[in-house]
């Protein structure tokens, strides 16, 4: 019984991982623009792949016997450089002067440049 309950949990965080990565597909094709298409990417595949390696981490760990350090330390790196990348990509794309879409209704970057002009 203990063994069937860690298979429905693994097979619960796996699934999870899966959907959030097929979301963050959905939304590299669909999203308008760089920024929402990074945001897209950023997160939901952050908590795509963190889903699929804690089951794969549990499944090793609790099934198999197998404790991985270098699992948690995956999770652990991705879960940091992630976000932050995709913030970069972010700032680094508005820098080169792309676009906002259409839909967009408020650029707090425009703001925060012209504050930063007014101050030199």
């Amino acid at each position: 019984m203990e063994n069937l309950i860690v298979n429905v949990i693994i097979i619960i965080l796996v699934s999870v991982g899966v959907i959030f990565s097929a979301v963050t597909a959905l939304g590299l094709v669909r999203l308008p623009d760089v920024y929402t298409r990074t945001h897209a990417a950023s997160k939901s595949s952050t908590l795509g792949v963190m889903g699929i390696l804690a089951g794969v981490f549990l499944h090793f760990w609790l099934i198999e016997g197998i404790m991985s350090p270098q699992l948690i330390i995956a999770i652990v790196f991705l879960f940091i450089t992630t976000p932050v990348a995709g913030h970069l990509i972010g700032r680094a794309s508005y820098m080169s002067g792309i676009e906002l879409a259409e839909e967009t209704v408020r650029d707090d970057m425009k703001v925060l440049l012209e504050k930063k002009q007014e101050d030199k």
